[in-house]
């Protein structure tokens, strides 16, 4: 089999006014959750750490 590389560069993208919109909307609102989850991931480890201090007597 030939594979050609062949390089593409993307000018200009037609879209509707209201498609862009509503992609800008999910495009703000995806990140949320992934912060909830980094969030409740840094609170675990914080009580995980503040309960080993404790138990260690700092």
């Amino acid at each position: 089999m030939n594979s050609v590389e062949q390089r593409v560069v993307v000018v200009d993208i037609r879209m509707k006014f209201w498609s862009m919109v509503v992609f800008t909307v999910k495009l703000a609102i995806a990140p949320i959750p992934a912060a909830l989850i980094l969030f409740a991931m840094a609170l675990l480890f914080a009580g995980l750490w503040a309960g080993l201090l404790r138990a260690i007597g700092h």
